[in-house]
């Protein structure tokens, strides 16, 4: 029999039973992506409650495991009439939901911040699915440069993007596909829009894939052309490199994400970029494209071996430029070993 994440996390959690409804942490459950169901785990074992959209697909993927799957005959109240207590997700539970399980009597307790830990350090097969997301991220960007041409917009830039990385194997993307040209990339989370591609563009692109339910995330930044007018956003470039690649040489297991962040920020500082660098220098990877840890100037979060997060020092230039350069990485022997891994030196197409 194959154990699951179920077992694991109702032991840590400790409750009398364990309630998980919220897709991203079922699918870390079951290892099935489905939009209905719950996964209910108490010292009897598991089992996977869905609707019959997915019953066939579910007892077939889960059948040598130690979930079981019944159909969900609803109210849920009368799945959990003989539990004195209860575990789920507080920060991922409607007041509602929260509610209606408190007024039937149940003791309330919290499995987010159990979910939020175990999740965090990925498990040879999480981490063979972010590695394969990776390298489908990294083929599908170096295949996209010569399909860059003057006059194609920013949507057509990334629906060729999305297309490759589909092309190479991933099931979807890990978010929405960001492409901005020139003064657009000032914005740092901007929307991809109908904006037409001219010669001495800035192009920065952010963007990332699925693979098994698991993402990647990589950012990168540089010129269609060069006009000659860049010499500020060039040297602004070599600066935030540096900041990324400093991250990558000293940021060892044990720090904290606020002692991450300090090395790319105090790195910028030191050019008086910092104020410029707007955003936290990193987050968790692995089911969702941000997780715990985070990589900011107020986080306490320890990183440690096993987990995968983001290294994206940036800075934006309101209405003129940004410049942003991300990895996914991760830690193991105590080091950080990036898994995108497309050439980051300023880049001229």
């Amino acid at each position: 029999m194959i154990h699951t994440n179920a077992c694991k996390l109702y032991k840590k959690i400790g409750a009398e039973a364990v309630l998980t409804e919220q897709s991203d942490l079922r699918q870390y459950l079951t290892g099935l992506s489905t939009s209905f169901g719950y996964v209910l785990s108490d010292k009897n074992g598991n089992v996977f409650y869905t609707d019959a959209r997915y019953l066939e697909g579910a007892k077939e993927a889960l059948k040598d495991t130690d979930i079981a799957v019944k159909q969900f005959v609803g109210p849920l109240e009368n799945l959990l009439k003989s539990y004195k207590q209860i575990a789920i997700p507080l920060s991922r539970t409607y007041y509602g939901e929260y509610k209606k399980l408190s007024d039937i009597g149940l003791d309330i307790v919290d499995s987010g911040d159990v979910f939020a830990q175990e999740m965090s350090i990925k498990q040879p097969y999480e981490l063979g699915f972010i590695k394969k997301a990776c390298e489908i991220t990294d083929r599908a960007f170096n295949d996209l440069l010569p399909r860059i041409k003057e006059g194609m917009s920013e949507n057509e830039t990334a629906a060729e993007l999305e297309y490759l990385m589909r092309l190479y194997g991933a099931s979807g993307t890990s978010f929405s596909t960001i492409v901005a040209f020139g003064n657009n990339s000032s914005v740092p989370h901007y929307e991809t829009g109908e904006r037409k591609l001219k010669f001495g563009d800035i192009i920065l692109i952010d963007f990332g894939c699925k693979v098994g339910g698991y993402c990647s995330d990589c950012t990168r930044t540089f010129l269609f052309g060069d006009d000659g007018k860049h010499s500020e956003f060039k040297k602004a470039y070599d600066r935030v490199l540096e900041a990324h690649m400093l991250l990558k040489e000293k940021l060892v297991s044990g720090m904290s994400g606020r002692e991450a962040d300090a090395i790319a920020r105090d790195c910028l500082a030191k050019y008086g970029l910092d104020k410029y660098f707007t955003h936290s220098l990193g987050h968790g990877i692995g089911i969702n494209v941000h997780e715990y840890p985070n990589l900011s100037p107020k986080s306490l979060h320890t990183l440690t071996d096993g987990m995968v997060f983001s290294d994206e020092p940036g800075v934006y230039f309101e209405g003129d430029f940004g410049i942003r350069i991300e990895d996914t990485v991760t830690l193991a022997d105590g080091k950080v070993i990036s898994l995108t891994d497309s050439d980051k030196k300023l880049t001229i197409i």
